[in-house]
């Protein structure tokens, strides 16, 4: 009972760090304006993601671009790009396996690979929380390194916007998940009862009893043979 709750616990975290990763993949919210030096008040904040620019107004007006050109994206984009898709696919494999390798489902109730689905699940979640990890750290990065420049214009500085915490967290919430399934099903396949081997020689009958034949003959004289042999048989009291 305790491993299939460490496994239900594990499914779901790496389920909402799922969740958090595509989130985070389509907010616009990765990198905001600072307001530092002239820009401390200012009518309009920049926005930018992976996939649009968006501008909010002082008057309330909020207006988003799409990047329309892929190729003229920079090298750093493209790459955040793929490996939030692909730790978003990974984790929706990895949701699919679990939920068929877990005990408390029915997928597969009597096959013996079911441990191996459920931990490949966990590795898929793993994998889904690392690369999801890497772009946001880069970003992370990049953004701190280019607000402490000193040579870059107050104008060009952002600072860390919501959609990175939001990639952080679910990058945490899916190792973790991934990991307790991993976790609960080691500790299974090292618990299997032990069952003795009986041996063949325990099941063969008992052998039949034979005297031997330097017994067969040391039996009492008969009455009759003894009176024949010319001894009578008060002769021997």
């Amino acid at each position: 009972m305790a491993s299939m709750a460490i496994q239900l616990l594990g499914f779901f975290l790496g389920l909402f760090g799922f969740f958090g990763t595509v989130v985070a993949t389509v907010l616009p919210h990765w990198r905001r304006t600072a307001y530092v030096g002239a820009n401390l008040i200012t009518a309009t904040a920049y926005m930018k993601g992976l996939w649009m620019e968006c501008a909010w107004h002082s008057t309330g007006i909020y207006q988003c671009e799409i990047h329309r050109s892929q190729l003229a994206l920079p090298r750093d984009l493209q790459a955040a790009r793929a490996l939030m898709i692909i730790s978003c696919v990974l984790s929706i494999l990895a949701a699919i396996l679990a939920s068929v390798g877990m005990k408390c489902t029915r997928c597969a109730r009597n096959s013996a690979a079911k441990n191996t689905i459920a931990i490949t699940g966990g590795i898929c979640f793993i994998f889904a929380g690392i690369l999801c990890l890497i772009p946001v750290s880069w970003s992370t990065n990049d953004i701190i390194q280019d607000f402490y420049n000193p040579v870059l214009p107050n104008g060009m500085k952002y600072e860390i916007g919501q959609a990175l915490y939001v990639g952080f967290v679910s990058s945490a919430l899916t190792l973790l998940g991934g990991t307790l399934l991993c976790m609960s099903c080691g500790t299974d396949r090292n618990h299997i009862p032990y069952q003795p081997q009986m041996r063949n020689n325990a099941y063969r009958a008992a052998p039949q009893y034979h005297p031997p034949a330097a017994y067969k003959d040391n039996h009492n004289p008969s009455r009759s043979s003894a009176s024949s042999s010319g001894y009578r048989v008060h002769d021997y009291v």
